[in-house]
């Protein structure tokens, strides 16, 4: 145990970290380390800015780009590096103690942000940088233009209590997503249901019987039948998304759907894990945090920094996809009654929320003959990731190159390490980590992309590629069987794939505005909507698509099948994604603690024009809204509908020449590259998508491709 914490990896700062050596007991020694180093180089920063000011004042040289932002970044990137490891493990490697650490170092963390982002003599170097007669170029004053309304959302406009006040709400706040988020993977963890009669795994497909015989195995809950099978049980349920969403798509006992489904959707609402206290209290601090800022409510502090205008012009957006959704989502509960009933189900005069996934895929099973589940076989990872790779060559001109195991330091042993080549030169571009599968017991839900390394140069001009860590939380191997994929899952992979693109891809030298950095949020979702659309290519998907055991590509009448069923439930979709979005951004535009009723029942109010089932008593779906309580989607939940609008328009500029026309598709592809995904934050979105379209977006593509058209 090393007694020096100067010999810990953390401290590295540079390169792929060495995850599998990092301790929670060094995040405890190391940290509080770094932050003394970070805090004496902002000192001497500051006392040389303070000295080039006065300087500059009395006729001397002026400032320059060198002298304040790039000592700025250097000083950012180091902390990025080291907490963002801790960070990363505590999502993908959580345990009590590392948890505790993060905890425990999280407050000085958040100090230290407060403070560079508080800090005076900075703010007036960088407006000076922006008022001097010199030739900064459109990236250079774009960067500065932000770090300087970053720098006032948080905070440096303030002083005394005030800025006291606001430094204490900001730590107060990052204490409470965390804890959010921890209650929200504990609550998760914490249920559980054995099933033992084969009644009771009615109606579940193979590959899901076998999933939850494994995870009774793997909770001591083996029978003493060692020839026991998955055929046989017992099975254990469990609130996971590669647990629950199929059980709630296939079960066919209704009141076993009702038992998980209320568990799911009550999650982290009472008792020691109870986020209700945490929600208010979240919502009282940013709507603090707003008016000190000088803004009337969280949303316009949200919308600060992002491409929409203001509350009214998200509000209006919703409100025409609303419009158009709702009465499709009408139909389409009225279509699932009429399914039960022929079935002869007791439930159908009386649908409930945990039925209609399971009617959902009986409709669509008639419908379009369609079983999703029967799809696994012809989507095992390893050929989805040859396609998805094939599929960048031939768009994007790289090559995607797999290391061999312990060629790149990782976390745990399902975890892949992968290299990007030009695919003209053959030279690096840049590398990432692929996390691909569910892990209940430490890895939190859902899919996300997040930085390892941006591009950049070190203090002595050393290029750094960019690495991504591309995460999922997709159906493990069972046994001998590889991880079959769900068409569903497919989709997950190429989406959080299209945000790594755009932070593997980026061309811009400027590392405060390569990749994602400082793309406006509400349209860092465009590339990763983007590859979405390319799993319904004839040409991707056919190439990809081969059974797992015999070779057989997926039949023709099932592609056709897929392609139908696109806009199958288009309307709920839609309308689901809308509740989301108000319900968030009218929690930070309208609740506060003395309107009049609780953040619950804001929700519920807006439920009634945006929901066609009413949520039931048990439902306290805002107790793992984690995305906007301990994420950063805070007033922003509505990005991904109006990134959705850029996506789909950029799709079909590919549809417009001929998805079928392969030299008009790789030039289409090439052009994609060049702006969207190589400019990152260098330009305005709007400005990027132009560049590409070579016109301003509209939403007409989003509508065709939803099914709404005439809804």
């Amino acid at each position: 145990m090393a007694t020096a914490s100067s010999s810990s990896p953390l401290l590295l700062g540079k390169g792929l970290p060495p995850f599998e050596a990092i301790t929670a007991e060094q995040v405890n020694t190391a940290i509080p380390e770094l932050l003394a180093q970070l805090h004496g180089e902002l000192n001497q920063l500051e006392q040389r800015l303070e000295q080039r000011l006065g300087e500059t004042h009395q006729g001397g040289a002026q400032l320059d780009w060198a002298e304040v932002l790039d000592p700025l970044h250097h000083l950012g990137e180091r902390l990025r590096w080291s907490w963002g490891v801790v960070s990363h493990l505590n999502g993908v490697c959580n345990s009590a103690e590392l948890r505790d650490a993060h905890q425990r170092q999280q407050e000085a963390v958040v100090a230290f942000g407060s403070r560079a982002g508080q800090s005076a003599v900075i703010y007036r170097a960088l407006g000076q940088l922006l008022e001097q007669d010199q030739s900064l170029d459109a990236t250079q004053l774009r960067i500065l233009a932000a770090e300087r309304r970053d720098m006032e959302l948080r905070g440096v406009g303030l002083s005394g209590a005030e800025q006291e006040a606001f430094n204490a709400a900001t730590a107060e706040l990052a204490r409470l997503a965390s804890d959010f988020g921890n209650h929200v993977l504990d609550a998760t963890n914490g249920w559980s249901l054995r099933l033992s009669d084969p009644a009771e795994v009615a109606g579940l497909p193979d590959s899901l019987r076998e999933l939850l015989a494994q995870a009774a195995r793997q909770a001591g809950q083996e029978p003493a039948d060692a020839d026991a099978t998955a055929e046989h049980g017992p099975w254990l349920l469990g609130l996971d998304m590669p647990r629950v969403m199929p059980f709630l798509k296939y079960s066919a006992r209704s009141d076993l759907r009702a038992t998980v489904y209320r568990a799911q959707v009550a999650r982290a609402s009472s008792g020691e894990l109870d986020n209700r206290p945490l929600i208010e209290r979240i919502l009282s601090l940013r709507s603090e945090q707003a008016r000190r800022l000088g803004y009337a409510n969280w949303a316009a502090v949200s919308l600060a920094s992002k491409m929409a205008g203001s509350v009214a012009e998200v509000e209006q957006l919703l409100e025409d996809l609303r419009a158009a959704a709702f009465p499709a989502a009408q139909q389409e509960l009225e279509q699932l009654r009429a399914i039960a009933r022929r079935h002869g189900a007791p439930e159908a005069g009386d649908l409930k929320p945990w039925d209609v996934a399971y009617w959902a895929e009986k409709l669509r099973q008639e419908s379009f003959e369609l079983d999703s589940e029967a799809l696994r076989p012809w989507f095992p990872l390893e050929q989805v990731l040859q396609g998805l790779f094939g599929l960048s060559q031939r768009l994007f001109d790289i090559r995607i190159v797999s290391t061999d195991p312990g060629e790149a330091p990782t976390w745990h042993p399902d975890v892949r390490y992968f290299r990007v080549l030009d695919g003209s030169s053959g030279a690096p571009l840049a590398g990432f980590y692929l996390d691909p599968f569910s892990r209940p017991g430490s890895k939190r839900g859902g899919a996300w992309m997040d930085e390892c390394l941006g591009r950049s140069r070190t203090p002595s001009g050393e290029p750094v590629l960019p690495v991504a860590y591309l995460i999922c939380n997709q159906s493990p191997p069972v046994g001998e069987t590889p991880s079959l994929m769900t068409f569903e899952e497919v989709e997950t992979l190429f989406h959080e794939f299209g945000h790594g693109l755009q932070h593997m891809l980026t061309t811009v030298e400027r590392p405060q505005a390569a990749g994602i950095n400082n793309v406006e949020w509400d349209a860092v979702e465009l590339p990763s909507q983007f590859m979405e659309n390319w799993c319904y290519d004839r040409a991707t998907l056919m190439g990809m698509a081969r059974h797992w055991q015999t070779g057989e590509p997926l039949p023709e009448a099932e592609y056709q099948k897929l392609l139908a069923a696109r806009t199958f439930m288009g309307g709920s979709a839609t309308l689901r994604q809308v509740h989301f979005a108000l319900v968030d951004l009218r929690l930070h535009s309208v609740w506060s603690p003395d309107c009049g009723q609780t953040p619950d029942q804001l929700r519920r109010a807006i439920a009634r024009t945006t929901t066609v089932l009413e949520p039931i008593t048990e439902d306290a779906f805002l107790c793992a809204f984690s995305h906007i309580f301990a994420g950063g989607y805070s007033a922003g939940y509505y990005s991904y509908k109006w990134a959705e609008v850029l996506s789909a328009d950029a799709f079909s500029a590919f549809e417009e020449v001929g998805l079928d026309v392969e030299a008009a598709v790789v030039a289409t592809g090439r052009r994609f590259r060049d702006t969207v995904l190589a400019l990152g934050g260098s330009r305005s979105p709007a400005e990027i998508f132009e560049a590409f379209r070579g016109r301003p977006p509209s939403s007409e593509a989003l509508i065709r491709h939803s099914g709404l058209r005439g809804a």
